[in-house]
């Protein structure tokens, strides 16, 4: 089988890449070289072609010489925060970007799509509307909702008017070895690490601790997304997640007891997200319903291996 993916040198698409490759897949990855943070492994069956998700002629022409079987599309802005910085660009992106990749499907034949959107499209949640389902309704609060949810639009539209069979994954938090800082599991890592090692003075800065959300083992989420191109019926959503919540001070004295130290919290006031959701779930009752899928790696497990990956990052430094 070929495959074409889109963020592939992203925290996600690193995974899904070298499951692709272990049962002997095609991967043709689109790199944007100034926002590739993973490397591509050096295989006979990886090819990279150069590309812009805003530039659709030439994403049209990258997608027809890969002749894909399946296209998977992670590739976006991910951060809520930046989004603010620059909304157009973000609404760029994440929207117009899917917007091209979905018409560059329809124009080579139609080929297998999972578009990857986020759980960020939920703002505000009462906890009455717990866990949320694939019906709850999205209400999203930054410019980063709202390019997700307009990109989940696009895949209910383009299935109905092309009959492209294209599904979108709605993933929630997830977390693992090899993620990039900025989100709070790396963050709380690499600050671990670097304590551990002694190359820094035993002092936590964070943020709101009290903030409950679901988390997912990254290699459970590229696991999911291989099946839904598989078994996932066009045009539907399906959620990516635990569903269960998990307190960000759960992970932060998870990663200190895994890492063997003693440390002094203190608030950091740049950290700090007074909107914040106090609490957000899902269930994953469809995806398994439809496909089989669960979740398998345990958060302690996940956990440790992320502070591990920091460690030895640190230590190569």
């Amino acid at each position: 089988m070929r495959a074409f993916i889109t963020g592939a040198t992203g925290f996600a698409g690193s995974y899904l890449v070298h499951d692709l490759l272990a049962v002997g897949h095609h991967v043709t990855a689109l790199v944007h070289p100034a926002t590739s943070h993973q490397s591509l492994p050096e295989h006979p069956l990886v090819e990279t072609v150069e590309g812009d998700l805003l530039d659709g002629a030439s994403l049209a022409t990258a997608v027809a010489q890969a002749q894909p079987d399946v296209i998977y599309h992670l590739a976006g802005q991910a951060y809520p925060a930046r989004s603010w910085q620059d909304p157009a660009l973000t609404l760029a992106i994440n929207a117009g970007g899917t917007a091209n990749i979905l018409q560059a499907a329809v124009g080579y034949g139609r080929p297998r799509v999972v578009v990857v959107t986020s759980a960020e499209i939920y703002g505000l949640v009462e906890p009455s509307e717990l866990p949320l389902t694939e019906v709850s309704q999205p209400q999203p609060r930054h410019p980063y909702g709202i390019s997700k949810w307009a990109a989940s639009q696009l895949v209910a539209v383009y299935w109905a008017r092309y009959q492209l069979p294209v599904v979108e994954a709605r993933p929630f938090n997830h977390i693992g070895p090899h993620q990039a800082l900025g989100f709070v599991v790396p963050d709380f890592a690499s600050q671990l690490a670097a304590i551990k090692l002694g190359q820094a003075a035993p002092i936590m800065r964070v943020g709101n601790l009290d903030a409950q959300r679901d988390f997912t083992d990254v290699r459970d989420v590229a696991r999911a997304y291989q099946i839904l191109a598989e078994k996932g019926r066009p045009g539907e959503v399906y959620f990516i997640c635990s569903g269960r919540p998990v307190s960000i001070h759960y992970l932060l004295d998870t990663l200190i007891e895994v890492a063997g130290v003693s440390v002094q919290i203190e608030d950091d006031p740049a950290r700090m997200r007074p909107s914040d959701t106090p609490c957000l779930y899902g269930s994953y009752a469809k995806i398994q319903k439809g496909t089989g899928w669960r979740p398998q790696i345990d958060l302690q497990q996940s956990l440790a291996d992320a502070l591990a990956d920091w460690v030895g990052r640190l230590s190569e430094a």
